[in-house]
């Protein structure tokens, strides 16, 4: 099946405290967009991205790319991202062909540490059972805030969600018909809201969602 790889980056950087969004920052000299859609692009030579932006950075972006010397025309299509990040995938959704089973994951734009194992893990159980999601164990004791004040919970039952999620395309059109909620935080949420189970696969630890300086600067040490 064709694999798809939708790429949501509508950050404002504002939690990063700087004037240029985070998806841009630069990560030991390349700008940290560019570090997530070569993972991608690096896992299947007929992968195509579809890149989510908001339209005011869409020549910034441009002017980004020209500025690296890097050509990504041919291989990543940049639509208009909306005013969520359901509204985003929703938009980017619609560049996925219609009569044609595909495989689309959906990956956060500053999470550029994803490994090749993963991506490959969700396409290959996507590809069998329509739905997978990564995750890792949670390495800290989780308490929960209840209404008479919080309880301890076990975190062995307790997974931390990463993306991409990926999903066979029929499944993530058809989910992404609904009316948007407010509890939809991400992709597995809306396709469970449709009535499918979830499958999980093994992320990595390293594939962290960069959105403070601090993150920044694992970044840094990372690379």
């Amino acid at each position: 099946m064709k694999k798809y790889a939708i790429i949501v980056a509508g950050g404002k950087g504002l939690r990063m405290g700087a004037d240029l969004p985070k998806q841009f920052m630069p990560i030991a000299g390349r700008p940290l967009l560019m570090r997530t859609l070569d993972a991608f692009l690096n896992h299947d030579a007929e992968l195509v991205c579809i890149l989510a932006l908001p339209l005011v950075q869409m020549e910034y972006w441009a002017d980004l790319c020209r500025q690296y010397s890097v050509d990504y025309s041919e291989r990543v299509i940049v639509v208009e991202g909306g005013a969520t990040r359901f509204h985003s995938v929703k938009n980017a959704l619609a560049r996925v062909p219609e009569g044609e089973e595909s495989l689309v994951a959906v990956h956060d734009g500053v999470r550029p540490f994803v490994s090749e194992e993963t991506i490959a893990a969700t396409y290959a159980e996507a590809a069998t059972s329509g739905c997978a999601v990564p995750v890792v164990d949670s390495v800290d004791s989780v308490r929960e805030i209840t209404a008479g004040g919080n309880v301890a919970r076990d975190r062995s039952k307790l997974k931390l969600v990463q993306t991409p999620q990926t999903f066979r395309s029929s499944i993530l059109k058809e989910a992404y018909h609904q009316e948007f909620r407010d509890t939809f935080t991400d992709d597995a949420s809306v396709v469970e809201s449709a009535g499918y189970k979830i499958t999980l696969t093994v992320g990595n630890r390293e594939n962290i969602k960069i959105t403070t300086p601090f993150d920044l600067k694992v970044a840094e040490v990372l690379v």
